[in-house]
Protein backbone atom coordinates (compact mmCIF):
# COMPACT_ATOMS: atom_id res chain seq x y z
CA UNK A 1 0.00 0.00 0.00
CA UNK A 2 2.98 2.38 0.15
CA UNK A 3 2.54 3.43 -3.44
CA UNK A 4 -1.03 4.58 -2.79
CA UNK A 5 -0.47 6.00 0.67
CA UNK A 6 0.18 9.52 -0.63
CA UNK A 7 -3.07 9.58 -2.56
CA UNK A 8 -5.50 8.70 0.22
CA UNK A 9 -7.11 12.14 0.02
CA UNK A 10 -7.82 11.70 -3.68
CA UNK A 11 -7.95 8.28 -5.27
CA UNK A 12 -9.10 6.26 -2.28
CA UNK A 13 -11.70 8.77 -1.16
CA UNK A 14 -13.06 8.92 -4.67
CA UNK A 15 -13.27 5.14 -4.55
CA UNK A 16 -15.10 5.51 -1.22
CA UNK A 17 -12.56 3.37 0.61
CA UNK A 18 -11.77 6.25 2.98
CA UNK A 19 -8.73 4.34 4.14
CA UNK A 20 -6.56 6.56 6.25
CA UNK A 21 -3.35 5.69 8.03
CA UNK A 22 -2.01 2.72 6.11
CA UNK A 23 1.28 1.39 7.41
CA UNK A 24 4.41 0.76 5.42
CA UNK A 25 4.85 -2.26 3.20
CA UNK A 26 6.04 -5.35 5.02
CA UNK A 27 4.24 -4.48 8.28
CA UNK A 28 0.70 -5.22 9.35
CA UNK A 29 -1.67 -2.94 7.49
CA UNK A 30 -4.06 -1.01 9.72
CA UNK A 31 -6.92 0.98 8.22
CA UNK A 32 -8.55 3.76 10.21
CA UNK A 33 -11.28 6.24 9.37
CA UNK A 34 -11.58 9.74 10.77
CA UNK A 35 -14.82 10.49 12.61
CA UNK A 36 -16.97 12.97 10.68
CA UNK A 37 -17.26 16.49 12.10
CA UNK A 38 -20.12 16.89 14.51
CA UNK A 39 -20.36 13.20 15.37
CA UNK A 40 -20.56 12.56 19.12
CA UNK A 41 -17.49 10.77 20.47
CA UNK A 42 -16.95 8.87 23.70
CA UNK A 43 -15.24 10.89 26.42
CA UNK A 44 -14.08 7.92 28.50
CA UNK A 45 -11.37 6.44 26.29
CA UNK A 46 -8.51 7.25 23.92
CA UNK A 47 -7.44 4.48 21.55
CA UNK A 48 -4.40 3.72 19.42
CA UNK A 49 -3.87 0.68 17.20
CA UNK A 50 -0.30 0.03 16.04
CA UNK A 51 0.40 3.58 17.14
CA UNK A 52 -2.39 5.11 15.06
CA UNK A 53 -5.18 7.10 16.68
CA UNK A 54 -8.62 5.51 16.27
CA UNK A 55 -11.76 7.54 17.10
CA UNK A 56 -14.01 6.13 19.81
CA UNK A 57 -17.69 6.70 19.06
CA UNK A 58 -20.46 7.01 21.64
CA UNK A 59 -23.51 4.78 21.90
CA UNK A 60 -26.36 4.45 24.36
CA UNK A 61 -26.87 1.04 25.99
CA UNK A 62 -29.00 -0.45 28.73
CA UNK A 63 -27.62 -0.06 32.25
CA UNK A 64 -30.14 -2.26 34.11
CA UNK A 65 -32.31 -5.30 33.16
CA UNK A 66 -35.58 -3.43 33.60
CA UNK A 67 -38.37 -3.69 31.05
CA UNK A 68 -42.07 -3.06 30.47
CA UNK A 69 -44.53 -3.28 27.61
CA UNK A 70 -46.84 -0.31 28.10
CA UNK A 71 -47.85 0.77 24.59
CA UNK A 72 -46.59 4.11 23.38
CA UNK A 73 -44.15 4.50 26.23
CA UNK A 74 -40.50 5.05 25.44
CA UNK A 75 -37.82 3.84 27.76
CA UNK A 76 -36.51 6.46 30.22
CA UNK A 77 -32.93 7.60 29.72
CA UNK A 78 -32.16 6.99 33.40
CA UNK A 79 -32.33 3.23 32.66
CA UNK A 80 -29.45 3.61 30.21
CA UNK A 81 -25.84 4.74 30.05
CA UNK A 82 -23.28 5.77 27.47
CA UNK A 83 -20.64 3.36 26.23
CA UNK A 84 -17.95 3.51 23.55
CA UNK A 85 -17.14 1.63 20.36
CA UNK A 86 -14.36 1.83 17.81
CA UNK A 87 -13.48 0.02 14.60
CA UNK A 88 -10.55 -0.39 12.26
CA UNK A 89 -9.35 -2.71 9.53
CA UNK A 90 -6.37 -5.06 9.93
CA UNK A 91 -4.53 -7.62 7.86
CA UNK A 92 -2.44 -9.18 10.64
CA UNK A 93 -1.62 -8.97 14.36
CA UNK A 94 -1.88 -5.53 15.97
CA UNK A 95 -1.12 -3.89 19.27
CA UNK A 96 -3.96 -2.05 21.02
CA UNK A 97 -3.41 0.74 23.53
CA UNK A 98 -6.30 2.22 25.49
CA UNK A 99 -6.10 5.14 27.86
CA UNK A 100 -8.99 5.38 30.31
CA UNK A 101 -9.98 8.85 31.41
CA UNK A 102 -11.51 7.46 34.58
CA UNK A 103 -9.78 5.41 37.29
CA UNK A 104 -10.26 1.65 37.54
CA UNK A 105 -8.94 -1.32 39.49
CA UNK A 106 -9.71 -4.24 37.18
CA UNK A 107 -9.90 -4.83 33.43
CA UNK A 108 -11.34 -7.79 31.52
CA UNK A 109 -11.29 -8.39 27.76
CA UNK A 110 -14.08 -10.64 26.47
CA UNK A 111 -14.77 -13.13 25.06
CA UNK A 112 -12.54 -15.27 27.24
CA UNK A 113 -11.95 -17.69 24.36
CA UNK A 114 -9.69 -15.08 22.73
CA UNK A 115 -7.38 -15.40 25.74
CA UNK A 116 -6.44 -11.71 25.71
CA UNK A 117 -4.38 -10.81 28.76
CA UNK A 118 -4.12 -7.02 29.03
CA UNK A 119 -1.18 -5.27 30.64
CA UNK A 120 -2.00 -2.26 32.78
CA UNK A 121 0.21 0.69 33.70
CA UNK A 122 -1.63 3.50 35.43
CA UNK A 123 -4.65 4.19 33.24
CA UNK A 124 -3.03 2.69 30.11
CA UNK A 125 -4.18 -0.75 28.94
CA UNK A 126 -2.29 -2.65 26.23
CA UNK A 127 -2.80 -5.99 24.55
CA UNK A 128 -2.37 -7.72 21.21
CA UNK A 129 -5.02 -8.94 18.79
CA UNK A 130 -3.81 -11.62 16.42
CA UNK A 131 -6.78 -11.65 14.05
CA UNK A 132 -9.92 -9.69 13.18
CA UNK A 133 -12.96 -10.05 15.40
CA UNK A 134 -14.89 -8.27 18.12
CA UNK A 135 -13.99 -7.86 21.78
CA UNK A 136 -15.22 -5.81 24.72
CA UNK A 137 -12.98 -4.07 27.24
CA UNK A 138 -14.66 -3.80 30.63
CA UNK A 139 -13.31 -1.75 33.52
CA UNK A 140 -14.61 -2.80 36.95
CA UNK A 141 -17.58 -4.59 35.42
CA UNK A 142 -19.91 -4.18 32.46
CA UNK A 143 -20.87 -0.51 32.82
CA UNK A 144 -19.59 2.04 30.26
CA UNK A 145 -17.80 -0.70 28.33
CA UNK A 146 -15.62 -0.19 25.26
CA UNK A 147 -16.59 -2.30 22.24
CA UNK A 148 -13.80 -2.91 19.72
CA UNK A 149 -14.52 -4.09 16.18
CA UNK A 150 -11.46 -5.23 14.23
CA UNK A 151 -12.48 -5.76 10.62
CA UNK A 152 -10.79 -7.87 7.96
CA UNK A 153 -9.72 -6.01 4.82
CA UNK A 154 -12.59 -4.99 2.58
CA UNK A 155 -13.15 -7.02 -0.56
CA UNK A 156 -15.18 -6.20 -3.66
CA UNK A 157 -15.75 -2.53 -2.85
CA UNK A 158 -18.29 -1.34 -5.43
CA UNK A 159 -17.54 1.49 -7.81
CA UNK A 160 -19.37 4.64 -6.78
CA UNK A 161 -20.63 5.16 -10.34
CA UNK A 162 -21.59 1.52 -10.86
CA UNK A 163 -25.07 0.62 -12.01
CA UNK A 164 -27.47 0.31 -9.10
CA UNK A 165 -24.90 1.50 -6.54
CA UNK A 166 -25.92 4.02 -3.87
CA UNK A 167 -22.86 5.30 -2.04
CA UNK A 168 -22.37 7.37 1.09
CA UNK A 169 -18.82 8.61 1.55
CA UNK A 170 -17.21 9.96 4.73
CA UNK A 171 -19.38 12.45 6.61
CA UNK A 172 -22.81 12.66 8.20
CA UNK A 173 -25.83 11.99 5.97
CA UNK A 174 -29.59 12.24 6.50
CA UNK A 175 -31.24 10.88 3.35
CA UNK A 176 -34.53 9.85 4.96
CA UNK A 177 -35.66 6.25 4.69
CA UNK A 178 -33.82 4.20 2.10
CA UNK A 179 -35.82 1.69 0.08
CA UNK A 180 -33.70 -0.71 -1.92
CA UNK A 181 -34.88 -2.33 -5.16
CA UNK A 182 -33.75 -5.52 -6.85
CA UNK A 183 -30.11 -5.49 -7.88
CA UNK A 184 -29.21 -2.40 -5.84
CA UNK A 185 -26.14 -2.06 -3.63
CA UNK A 186 -25.99 0.31 -0.67
CA UNK A 187 -22.40 1.13 0.28
CA UNK A 188 -21.59 2.95 3.53
CA UNK A 189 -17.91 3.94 3.52
CA UNK A 190 -15.74 3.97 6.60
CA UNK A 191 -16.03 7.42 8.19
CA UNK A 192 -19.69 7.74 7.13
CA UNK A 193 -22.61 7.95 9.56
CA UNK A 194 -25.96 7.64 7.80
CA UNK A 195 -29.04 8.50 9.86
CA UNK A 196 -31.66 6.36 8.19
CA UNK A 197 -33.72 3.17 8.20
CA UNK A 198 -33.13 0.74 5.33
CA UNK A 199 -35.90 -1.38 3.86
CA UNK A 200 -36.28 -3.82 0.98
CA UNK A 201 -39.55 -5.49 -0.06
CA UNK A 202 -39.87 -8.19 -2.67
CA UNK A 203 -36.34 -7.50 -3.86
CA UNK A 204 -33.59 -9.84 -5.04
CA UNK A 205 -29.85 -9.34 -5.38
CA UNK A 206 -29.66 -6.61 -2.72
CA UNK A 207 -26.30 -5.76 -1.12
CA UNK A 208 -25.65 -3.61 1.98
CA UNK A 209 -21.90 -3.22 2.40
CA UNK A 210 -19.15 -1.09 3.87
CA UNK A 211 -17.44 -0.08 7.09
CA UNK A 212 -19.62 2.86 8.06
CA UNK A 213 -22.49 3.33 10.51
CA UNK A 214 -26.25 3.10 9.94
CA UNK A 215 -27.96 4.96 12.79
CA UNK A 216 -31.73 4.91 13.37
CA UNK A 217 -31.77 7.00 16.55
CA UNK A 218 -33.70 9.88 14.96
CA UNK A 219 -36.80 7.73 14.43
CA UNK A 220 -39.41 7.43 17.18
CA UNK A 221 -40.29 3.94 18.31
CA UNK A 222 -42.05 1.93 15.57
CA UNK A 223 -41.46 4.64 12.96
CA UNK A 224 -38.22 3.41 11.39
CA UNK A 225 -38.73 -0.34 11.29
CA UNK A 226 -35.22 -0.96 12.64
CA UNK A 227 -31.88 -0.29 11.00
CA UNK A 228 -32.46 -2.89 8.27
CA UNK A 229 -35.75 -4.65 7.45
CA UNK A 230 -36.09 -7.24 4.68
CA UNK A 231 -39.49 -8.55 3.59
CA UNK A 232 -39.98 -11.31 0.99
CA UNK A 233 -36.46 -10.82 -0.37
CA UNK A 234 -33.95 -13.26 -1.86
CA UNK A 235 -30.22 -13.33 -2.54
CA UNK A 236 -29.26 -10.67 0.03
CA UNK A 237 -25.83 -9.94 1.47
CA UNK A 238 -25.17 -7.60 4.41
CA UNK A 239 -21.49 -7.21 5.25
CA UNK A 240 -19.28 -5.05 7.41
CA UNK A 241 -21.58 -2.24 8.51
CA UNK A 242 -22.22 -1.05 12.06
CA UNK A 243 -25.87 -0.74 13.11
CA UNK A 244 -26.65 1.67 15.97
CA UNK A 245 -29.76 2.57 17.98
CA UNK A 246 -32.73 1.01 16.15
CA UNK A 247 -36.25 2.03 17.10
CA UNK A 248 -37.41 -1.63 17.27
CA UNK A 249 -35.87 -4.91 16.03
CA UNK A 250 -32.50 -3.98 14.61
CA UNK A 251 -31.96 -6.33 11.65
CA UNK A 252 -34.92 -8.44 10.57
CA UNK A 253 -35.84 -10.75 7.70
CA UNK A 254 -39.46 -11.81 7.06
CA UNK A 255 -40.25 -14.52 4.52
CA UNK A 256 -36.79 -14.28 2.92
CA UNK A 257 -34.50 -16.74 1.15
CA UNK A 258 -30.75 -16.93 0.71
CA UNK A 259 -29.56 -14.25 3.13
CA UNK A 260 -25.95 -13.79 4.27
CA UNK A 261 -25.12 -11.55 7.25
CA UNK A 262 -21.38 -11.28 7.83
CA UNK A 263 -19.12 -9.14 10.03
CA UNK A 264 -22.02 -6.92 11.04
CA UNK A 265 -21.84 -5.10 14.38
CA UNK A 266 -24.98 -4.20 16.35
CA UNK A 267 -24.43 -1.77 19.22
CA UNK A 268 -26.36 0.95 21.01
CA UNK A 269 -29.57 -1.09 21.34
CA UNK A 270 -31.40 0.17 24.43
CA UNK A 271 -35.01 0.85 23.51
CA UNK A 272 -37.88 -1.55 24.24
CA UNK A 273 -38.07 -4.46 21.78
CA UNK A 274 -34.57 -3.73 20.50
CA UNK A 275 -33.92 -7.30 19.35
CA UNK A 276 -30.67 -7.93 17.55
CA UNK A 277 -31.15 -10.18 14.49
CA UNK A 278 -34.60 -11.74 13.86
CA UNK A 279 -34.97 -14.40 11.16
CA UNK A 280 -38.68 -15.04 10.59
CA UNK A 281 -40.19 -17.68 8.26
CA UNK A 282 -36.99 -17.59 6.19
CA UNK A 283 -34.74 -20.21 4.63
CA UNK A 284 -31.06 -20.60 3.70
CA UNK A 285 -29.66 -17.98 6.07
CA UNK A 286 -26.10 -17.50 7.34
CA UNK A 287 -25.14 -15.20 10.25
CA UNK A 288 -21.40 -15.22 10.82
CA UNK A 289 -18.47 -13.33 12.34
CA UNK A 290 -20.78 -10.70 13.81
CA UNK A 291 -21.31 -8.89 17.12
CA UNK A 292 -24.71 -8.35 18.72
CA UNK A 293 -25.42 -6.38 21.86
CA UNK A 294 -29.19 -6.24 22.20
CA UNK A 295 -31.84 -5.11 24.65
CA UNK A 296 -34.11 -8.07 23.97
CA UNK A 297 -33.37 -11.36 22.28
CA UNK A 298 -30.03 -11.24 20.49
CA UNK A 299 -30.19 -13.76 17.61
CA UNK A 300 -33.62 -15.31 17.28
CA UNK A 301 -35.48 -17.50 14.78
CA UNK A 302 -39.26 -17.09 14.65
CA UNK A 303 -42.41 -18.10 12.86
CA UNK A 304 -44.83 -15.16 12.81
CA UNK A 305 -48.54 -15.24 12.05
CA UNK A 306 -49.49 -11.85 10.61
CA UNK A 307 -52.71 -13.20 9.23
CA UNK A 308 -53.50 -12.21 5.65
CA UNK A 309 -50.40 -11.24 3.70
CA UNK A 310 -48.03 -12.90 6.17
CA UNK A 311 -45.55 -15.71 5.68
CA UNK A 312 -46.63 -18.27 8.29
CA UNK A 313 -46.96 -20.87 5.52
CA UNK A 314 -43.17 -20.69 5.05
CA UNK A 315 -40.77 -22.70 7.22
CA UNK A 316 -37.61 -21.64 8.96
CA UNK A 317 -35.04 -23.98 7.45
CA UNK A 318 -31.29 -24.27 6.83
CA UNK A 319 -30.02 -21.54 9.15
CA UNK A 320 -26.35 -21.34 10.16
CA UNK A 321 -25.28 -19.05 13.01
CA UNK A 322 -21.55 -19.28 13.62
CA UNK A 323 -18.57 -17.43 15.05
CA UNK A 324 -20.56 -14.62 16.65
CA UNK A 325 -20.09 -12.66 19.89
CA UNK A 326 -23.29 -11.96 21.83
CA UNK A 327 -24.13 -9.66 24.74
CA UNK A 328 -27.81 -9.79 25.68
CA UNK A 329 -28.99 -7.07 28.08
CA UNK A 330 -32.53 -8.48 28.23
CA UNK A 331 -34.00 -11.77 27.06
CA UNK A 332 -32.36 -14.71 25.34
CA UNK A 333 -29.02 -14.90 23.57
CA UNK A 334 -29.63 -17.70 21.03
CA UNK A 335 -33.35 -18.38 20.68
CA UNK A 336 -35.94 -20.26 18.68
CA UNK A 337 -39.38 -18.73 19.38
CA UNK A 338 -41.27 -17.65 21.33
CA UNK A 339 -43.44 -17.38 18.17
CA UNK A 340 -43.26 -20.60 16.14
CA UNK A 341 -46.06 -20.14 13.61
CA UNK A 342 -44.58 -22.08 10.69
CA UNK A 343 -44.86 -25.57 9.18
CA UNK A 344 -41.48 -26.37 10.71
CA UNK A 345 -38.30 -24.89 12.13
CA UNK A 346 -35.58 -27.29 11.07
CA UNK A 347 -31.95 -27.82 10.13
CA UNK A 348 -30.56 -25.10 12.38
CA UNK A 349 -26.94 -24.88 13.54
CA UNK A 350 -25.64 -22.51 16.22
CA UNK A 351 -21.88 -23.04 16.11
CA UNK A 352 -18.71 -21.62 17.65
CA UNK A 353 -20.35 -18.64 19.36
CA UNK A 354 -19.40 -16.70 22.50
CA UNK A 355 -22.19 -15.51 24.77
CA UNK A 356 -20.31 -13.04 26.92
CA UNK A 357 -23.38 -11.97 28.84
CA UNK A 358 -27.08 -12.85 28.85
CA UNK A 359 -30.06 -12.03 31.07
CA UNK A 360 -32.73 -14.74 31.01
CA UNK A 361 -31.51 -17.75 29.01
CA UNK A 362 -28.42 -18.54 26.96
CA UNK A 363 -29.94 -21.15 24.58
CA UNK A 364 -33.71 -21.27 24.37
CA UNK A 365 -36.37 -23.13 22.38
CA UNK A 366 -39.89 -21.83 23.08
CA UNK A 367 -42.46 -23.65 20.97
CA UNK A 368 -45.48 -21.41 21.41
CA UNK A 369 -47.29 -22.18 18.14
CA UNK A 370 -47.79 -25.11 15.77
CA UNK A 371 -44.31 -25.66 14.28
CA UNK A 372 -42.48 -28.95 14.42
CA UNK A 373 -39.07 -27.86 15.71
CA UNK A 374 -36.45 -30.45 14.80
CA UNK A 375 -32.85 -31.11 13.80
CA UNK A 376 -31.42 -28.33 15.97
CA UNK A 377 -27.71 -28.24 16.91
CA UNK A 378 -25.85 -26.09 19.41
CA UNK A 379 -22.14 -26.78 18.95
CA UNK A 380 -19.12 -25.19 20.61
CA UNK A 381 -21.08 -22.52 22.48
CA UNK A 382 -19.17 -20.72 25.25
CA UNK A 383 -21.18 -18.89 27.92
CA UNK A 384 -19.73 -16.43 30.45
CA UNK A 385 -21.42 -14.74 33.40
CA UNK A 386 -20.36 -12.15 35.94
CA UNK A 387 -19.97 -12.95 39.62
CA UNK A 388 -23.03 -10.76 40.23
CA UNK A 389 -25.84 -10.87 37.65
CA UNK A 390 -28.64 -8.38 38.37
CA UNK A 391 -31.97 -10.19 38.08
CA UNK A 392 -34.28 -9.03 35.28
CA UNK A 393 -37.48 -7.35 36.41
CA UNK A 394 -40.57 -5.87 34.79
CA UNK A 395 -41.33 -2.28 35.71
CA UNK A 396 -44.52 -2.06 37.75
CA UNK A 397 -45.12 1.67 37.68
CA UNK A 398 -43.67 4.61 35.77
CA UNK A 399 -41.79 6.12 38.71
CA UNK A 400 -40.27 2.80 39.79
CA UNK A 401 -36.48 2.60 39.78
CA UNK A 402 -34.24 -0.46 39.44
CA UNK A 403 -31.92 -0.92 42.42
CA UNK A 404 -29.08 -3.40 42.02
CA UNK A 405 -28.45 -5.83 44.86
CA UNK A 406 -24.75 -6.75 45.19
CA UNK A 407 -25.79 -9.89 47.11
CA UNK A 408 -28.07 -11.07 44.33
CA UNK A 409 -27.47 -14.75 43.53
CA UNK A 410 -29.40 -14.74 40.26
CA UNK A 411 -27.90 -16.73 37.37
CA UNK A 412 -29.42 -16.90 33.85
CA UNK A 413 -30.58 -20.35 32.72
CA UNK A 414 -28.34 -22.24 30.31
CA UNK A 415 -30.49 -24.67 28.25
CA UNK A 416 -34.27 -24.38 28.03
CA UNK A 417 -36.84 -26.21 25.88
CA UNK A 418 -40.54 -25.58 26.50
CA UNK A 419 -43.77 -26.24 24.63
CA UNK A 420 -46.48 -23.94 25.92
CA UNK A 421 -48.86 -21.20 24.92
CA UNK A 422 -47.32 -17.81 25.65
CA UNK A 423 -48.43 -14.17 25.34
CA UNK A 424 -47.23 -14.09 21.71
CA UNK A 425 -48.91 -17.31 20.49
CA UNK A 426 -51.28 -16.89 17.55
CA UNK A 427 -51.94 -20.48 16.43
CA UNK A 428 -54.66 -22.48 18.21
CA UNK A 429 -52.39 -25.54 18.22
CA UNK A 430 -48.99 -26.16 19.81
CA UNK A 431 -46.14 -28.02 18.13
CA UNK A 432 -43.49 -30.60 18.98
CA UNK A 433 -39.73 -30.64 19.48
CA UNK A 434 -37.54 -33.44 18.10
CA UNK A 435 -33.83 -34.17 17.71
CA UNK A 436 -31.94 -31.43 19.58
CA UNK A 437 -28.23 -31.73 20.34
CA UNK A 438 -25.94 -29.71 22.59
CA UNK A 439 -22.29 -30.53 21.86
CA UNK A 440 -19.19 -29.00 23.46
CA UNK A 441 -21.10 -26.37 25.41
CA UNK A 442 -19.20 -24.68 28.24
CA UNK A 443 -20.24 -22.34 31.02
CA UNK A 444 -17.94 -20.14 33.12
CA UNK A 445 -19.20 -18.30 36.19
CA UNK A 446 -19.17 -18.36 39.96
CA UNK A 447 -22.58 -20.01 40.23
CA UNK A 448 -23.70 -22.88 38.03
CA UNK A 449 -26.84 -22.23 35.96
CA UNK A 450 -30.00 -24.29 35.80
CA UNK A 451 -31.57 -25.85 32.71
CA UNK A 452 -35.03 -27.29 32.03
CA UNK A 453 -36.91 -29.27 29.37
CA UNK A 454 -40.73 -29.35 29.38
CA UNK A 455 -43.32 -30.64 26.95
CA UNK A 456 -47.00 -29.80 27.13
CA UNK A 457 -49.03 -33.05 27.01
CA UNK A 458 -49.11 -36.44 25.32
CA UNK A 459 -49.67 -34.86 21.89
CA UNK A 460 -47.08 -32.10 22.24
CA UNK A 461 -43.80 -33.55 23.38
CA UNK A 462 -40.04 -33.11 23.48
CA UNK A 463 -38.27 -36.21 22.17
CA UNK A 464 -34.62 -36.94 21.48
CA UNK A 465 -32.24 -34.52 23.20
CA UNK A 466 -28.53 -35.29 23.35
CA UNK A 467 -26.05 -33.49 25.60
CA UNK A 468 -22.42 -34.30 24.82
CA UNK A 469 -19.45 -32.73 26.62
CA UNK A 470 -21.32 -30.09 28.59
CA UNK A 471 -18.90 -28.49 31.04
CA UNK A 472 -19.84 -26.24 33.93
CA UNK A 473 -16.72 -24.40 35.13
CA UNK A 474 -14.62 -27.11 33.54
CA UNK A 475 -16.47 -30.02 35.15
CA UNK A 476 -18.06 -32.54 32.80
CA UNK A 477 -21.81 -32.98 33.28
CA UNK A 478 -22.65 -36.65 32.69
CA UNK A 479 -26.18 -36.66 34.07
CA UNK A 480 -29.17 -34.42 34.60
CA UNK A 481 -28.06 -33.94 38.20
CA UNK A 482 -24.57 -32.86 37.14
CA UNK A 483 -26.11 -30.42 34.64
CA UNK A 484 -28.64 -28.90 37.09
CA UNK A 485 -31.19 -30.05 34.51
CA UNK A 486 -34.87 -30.49 35.31
CA UNK A 487 -36.61 -32.90 32.92
CA UNK A 488 -40.34 -32.22 33.15
CA UNK A 489 -43.50 -33.69 31.74
CA UNK A 490 -43.90 -35.01 28.18
CA UNK A 491 -40.12 -35.25 27.65
CA UNK A 492 -38.42 -38.47 26.57
CA UNK A 493 -35.10 -39.81 25.33
CA UNK A 494 -32.72 -37.33 26.96
CA UNK A 495 -29.20 -38.72 26.64
CA UNK A 496 -25.75 -37.72 27.85
CA UNK A 497 -23.12 -38.88 25.38
CA UNK A 498 -22.31 -38.70 21.72
CA UNK A 499 -24.67 -36.59 19.65
CA UNK A 500 -26.06 -37.94 16.41
CA UNK A 501 -24.57 -36.38 13.31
Amino acid sequence: MTSTLHFVGAALLLALGARLGQEAQGATSVTTWAAPPGESLCEDYALRVNGQTVPVYSCRVSSVPFNQVWPGYQRPIDQTELAGFAHWGMSGPVSVEITSKRPFTNVVVRPGSREVRPAVRGRAITFALTKPGQVTVELDGPHHALHLFADPPEADVPKSDGAGVRCFGPGVHRPGKIQLKSGETLYIAGGAVVYTAVEARGASGVRILGRGIIDTSEYARDQGGGCIRLTDCSDVKIEGVILRDPDVWCLSAFGCRNVEIANVKLVGLWRYNADGIDICNSQDVVIRNSFVRAFDDAIVLKGLNWGRGGFHDRPVRNVRVHNNVIWCDWGRALEIGAETSAPEIADVRFQDCDIIRTTHIAMDIQCGDRALVHDIRYEKIRVETDDVCPAPRMQGRRDERYVENPKDEYVPSLLVIVISKNPYSKDPERGNVRDVAYTNVSFTGRRAPRSSFNGLDAQHTVQGVTIDNLRLNGKLASSAGDANLSVGQSVSDVRFGKAAK
